[in-house]
Parts: structure tokens; sequence; C-alpha cells
């Protein structure tokens, strides 16, 4: 507790890409809609990389805080998509902000943005930082297949950020589970690019860079981790369903969100999504949620927030926030 978030900001791409675009290369525009619930999604133009959506999301983020850009202490960015291998994103987003402070990339795929806001969290109830800015962003575009025709069509590009500054004792973290389990590993990864697989040009020619997803055991999963964490997130605090204000889920898949919603009984006028019209933008998604309904004027001092994420690894987090 102690913490409190002093703004947010969220970037997309222009371009739109619709399920009826896609359905000209051979996809199924209603299986899309019938199976996942998204709409279209955006992509990021040739040239744009994750470093500079994240770029502008900070930047509408610092404007809606009023702060100097000097004063923010660490930058955390949560990505699996980094512009390269190496250096981490985060180097290269600080450098184009003008901000000196550490930076570093944190990387639990789509459940980054919640394991880097803790982390920031944490630097800031400890006193170690005073202004930490937390980004979640992530080009899919780039490393899923289009060919692919049961993942391509659920990924967009993105970038979500908040500010972090000390709060009073009512604001902040009120309890979070946050974990991970390598047996799952294959069910979703990029085989190619690190030291187990170097690039190389028969891989390349195999399309072993692009992403792979096993989507049935993945969802099953997913339904069952979500509501996990949420129950043991809720009675760590002592509260129950109906005390949450506004429930965040990672924007992956509408029915695993509808079956979350359904078995914890959770009232769906409280559930913000924006899934059809961005599709799964990994680390981005929670971000891009809160801003949306921070502008929209849905949040209120003292609020509760329950946000969820999870994705390969595999890792999941799930967070109660006093606003």
């Amino acid at each position: 507790m102690g913490v409190r978030i002093i703004g947010v900001g969220a970037h997309v791409p222009e371009q739109v890409v619709k399920n009826e675009d896609l359905a000209a290369f051979g996809y199924d525009s209603d299986w899309i809609v019938q199976r996942t619930g998204i709409q279209q999604r955006r992509h990021a133009p040739e040239g744009i990389a994750t470093s500079d959506m994240a770029v502008e999301a900070a930047r509408r983020c610092i404007e809606d805080a009023r702060v100097d850009p000097a004063d923010i202490d660490l930058l955390l960015l949560g990505t699996f998509t980094a512009d390269s291998p190496l250096p981490a994103a985060a180097c290269l987003v600080q450098e184009k902000l003008a901000i000196k402070a550490p930076a570093l990339d944190l990387n639990a795929a789509c459940s980054s943005f919640v394991f880097a806001l803790l982390t920031g969290m944490q630097y800031i109830a400890t006193g170690c930082s005073q202004l930490v800015l937390v980004i979640g962003a992530d080009c899919n575009s780039r490393v899923v297949d289009p060919a692919d025709k049961k993942t391509y069509p659920l990924f967009g590009d993105g970038a979500g950020a908040v500010l972090l500054a000390p709060g009073s004792p009512k604001q902040g973290l009120v309890s979070y589970a946050i974990g991970a389990d390598g047996s799952g590993a294959e069910l979703l990864w990029r085989q190619m690019g690190g030291s187990q697989m170097p690039f190389t040009q028969e891989g390349a020619d195999e399309g072993a860079y692009f992403m792979r997803m096993d989507g049935r055991p993945i969802f099953k999963w997913a339904v069952r981790i979500v509501g996990d964490t949420m129950a043991e997130v809720l009675q760590d605090a002592n509260k129950s369903i109906a005390d949450v204000d506004l429930f965040i889920f990672h924007q992956a898949n509408l029915r695993i969100i509808n079956s979350v919603v359904k078995t914890l009984g959770a009232d769906k006028t409280k559930v913000a999504n924006n899934l059809d019209k961005y599709g799964n933008t990994s680390a981005a998604s929670i971000p891009l949620v809160l801003d949306e309904v921070y502008r929209q004027g849905r949040i209120k001092p003292g609020d509760l927030l329950l946000l969820s994420g999870f994705g390969a690894g595999l890792t999941w987090g799930t967070a109660l926030l006093q606003w």
C-alpha cells in the first residue's frame, strides 16, 4: 500500500485490420468472431517497432500526470517483442524520452505488464523510487505467421503506460498472486532466436521464428488459473466479488473472460473489455483497457480494481488495487 497511479497513457497504430480484410486471404471472419470476440486489430506500419509505440504511450502518460520526465527514476517495460535481442527495448525508450534512470525489460509474455507493475510498486513502497514509469507494449504482428489461420487473427499491436508515485496508506496494492509453470512452455513459444536455437537460414525458411500456440490447452488452463488466482487474491484481502468495482482481464479471448465471469458470478457491467477493437495485444492489453476506462471516468478514488494477466511461460499475475 501507499502507492498510487498518477498518470495513464496508451497508443495503438492507426492501421486497422478488420476481419473482412483477413477474409480476402482465406480467413473465416465468422469463426474469428464466434471463437474469440475479435472484430478488428491494429498493426504497426513498416519502420515502427515496439519501443516506438511504448514511447508514444509513455508521452501521453507523462502529459496526463503533469510531471517532469527528468524526475522519473525507474523505467520498466513489459514486452516479449523487443526491437532486437540486444539491447533491452526499455533503453531505447529511455533515450527517446530523455529520461536519466535505470531502464530494463521484463518478459513474462502476456503477463508482463502485471509483473512490471508489481515490481514498480515494490520500488515505491520500499522508498527506493519516487516516480516509476511502467509500460506494457508488444508488436505481435511481426512474430505471428500470417499463414497460421488459428493464431494470426488473434493478435494486434499496441502499448500502454502508467506512472507510479507514493500515495496514501489507503492506496495501492491490496493483494496479489503471481506464478509460473515452465512445464507448459511449449504450448506457446517462439523456438528460434535465442541461445538454444540461434537464427539460421534453414530455420527462417521453416518459419521457426514465428510464435506458435496450442490453443485448446491454453484456453482450459487460462480459465482455471484466472478463476483460481482471483479467488485467492480476494480471500487474502478479505473481499468478495461484489466488492470489486472494475475487472480488467488480459484481452486474449472473450470466451475465456466470459467463462471466468460466469464461474465467479461477477457483475458483467463491471468487466471492461476492448478485445473487439484491438485483439490480443499481449503486454499492452491491460494498460490499454485501463487507459480507456480511466478516460471514460469509470474509475473513482477508493475504487477496487482487479487486474489479471496470463500467458506464455506459462505465467500469470492477478492484482487487487485500490485507486
